[in-house]
């Protein structure tokens, strides 16, 4: 028996390796060294340290301008950004730069998942072109079925065209593929949300209370809490959570949901909408 499952192993193993040489990032070792570094600057999670990975993404891109993987790692500071509040350009430029950086990021490499999952992100998220944002991150899960940035979008874009079973299900698959992940906010989050779009308030209260836990400035946690705290009657707490939100963000209305948000499913926008005036979001 042992015989026979290396034997099935082994060819696919082999296969594997051949793909990954196949997609080699970059033939500059210096090229290479920035990415790095850009990366282990966005897993700081300050915004400081955002602007310096997007620096070094940029650099990167300019020693190896095919490098796709750089481009990609400008998009994540960009989703960064906007998930934490610490935009700085106007919206309509980081916009108009995150399209650039996913778009010029999948024509140089349209078969690496993360690089796919990532430009999806940033479409479907950013830039809230959702359709195809969503049908990236599901190409990416189709080359990797076990790449867990894929599984965190493929729940988001899920969550954004109102599948809220689906997108729950995508959450749990990344709790049980990487639940050390220093990323795990955004399927708690996901989670919350999802259960708040069901009308199951105390599932959702618990996991954004885990997920403002884990990075209690992360805004949308934060959102989300204050909403489950308004429809679960914890009025005085969402209200505390509304009032430091307004503290983050004096022009926060509850006008420009429908107008920003990445949600399509009118119900679903309806509920924020009635959950934000709970906790006493000017209009």
């Amino acid at each position: 028996m042992t015989s026979s499952v290396i034997g099935a192993i082994a060819p696919q193993l082999e296969r594997a390796e051949i793909e990954r040489a196949k997609r080699k990032p970059t033939e500059s070792l210096q090229a290479y060294d920035y990415y790095l570094r850009g990366l282990s600057s966005i897993y700081r999670f300050t915004r400081e340290e955002n602007i310096e990975a997007l620096k070094l993404a940029q650099i990167a891109s300019v020693i190896d301008p095919e490098f796709a993987a750089a481009y990609a790692l400008g998009v994540r500071c960009y989703i960064q950004r906007k998930a934490f509040g610490w935009r700085i350009d106007t919206a309509a430029q980081e916009i108009v730069e995150a399209r650039r950086l996913a778009r010029r990021a999948i024509e140089l490499d349209k078969d690496d998942p993360s690089v796919l999952a990532l430009a999806g992100a940033a479409l479907a998220y950013v830039v809230r072109e959702v359709e195809e944002g969503a049908a990236l991150v599901s190409r990416a899960i189709t080359l990797d079925p076990n790449l867990v940035t894929a599984r965190y979008w493929s729940g988001w874009t899920h969550l954004y065209v109102g599948d809220v079973d689906a997108a729950a299900e995508q959450f749990q698959v990344v709790l049980r593929l990487s639940p050390l992940d220093p990323r795990i906010v955004m399927a708690q989050a996901g989670l919350a949300y999802a259960h708040f779009f069901a009308g199951r308030y105390d599932q959702a209260s618990t996991w954004a209370t885990a997920a403002a836990r884990q990075q209690p400035d992360h805004l949308g946690a934060q959102r989300i809490i204050m909403a489950c705290h308004a429809m679960s009657g914890r009025v005085e707490a969402a209200r505390e959570i509304c009032a430091r939100l307004m503290q983050l963000n004096p022009a926060l209305r509850i006008s420009l949901i429908r107008d920003r948000t990445e949600f399509r499913r009118a119900q679903d926008i309806e509920r924020l909408e009635q959950a934000f005036r709970i906790a006493g979001m000017p209009e």
